[in-house]
């Protein structure tokens, strides 16, 4: 997939190509090389942690919400959607995990606690959207998909 030349684009952008699901190039270059790092390293956590668990699978959302990769089996576990410039991983939160997220409330960094705390519950959970700009922000996502799904006993 080749994504236009677009001087116009802005910082979280979405990619609303349709032609076909981008590719790792083309998200390394939407996403530049900050983001990108903290994009497969993300990925590379979860294929390492949850070996074999899950197939990504790229949705196209529409020209407003764009492509995004979902981790998912039988439940979702975490979407991955890729903005000009940055990423974030969205988790939703049904009530076991509220419940555990709220048994640790105060081991949570406080700008994850604030984001729970604002994000809106739905009858399916609640869906956090994590902007991913730093190694810390990355663990925070890591400590929520262990939460919310621990991963395998490694043999």
């Amino acid at each position: 997939m080749i994504l236009p030349k677009n001087t116009s684009s802005q910082i979280g952008d979405r990619i609303t190509s349709k032609s076909a699901p981008p590719d790792d190039s083309a998200v390394r270059d939407w996403l530049g090389p900050e983001a990108f790092g903290h994009w497969t390293g993300l990925r590379t956590w979860i294929d390492e942690f949850y070996p074999g668990v899950f197939a990504p699978d790229w949705l196209y959302g529409g020209k407003n919400r764009g492509s995004s990769l979902r981790y998912k089996k039988t439940k979702a576990f975490t979407t991955l959607v890729p903005g000009y410039r940055r990423f974030s991983a969205m988790v939703v939160m049904g009530g076991a995990e509220r419940e555990k997220f709220e048994e640790r409330r105060n081991v949570w960094r406080t700008q994850l606690v604030k984001l729970y705390d604002e994000a809106k519950t739905y009858i399916d959970g609640k869906w956090l959207t994590l902007a991913i700009s730093s190694a810390d922000d990355l663990h925070d996502v890591r400590d929520l998909l262990t939460m919310k799904r621990p991963p395998p006993a490694r043999s």
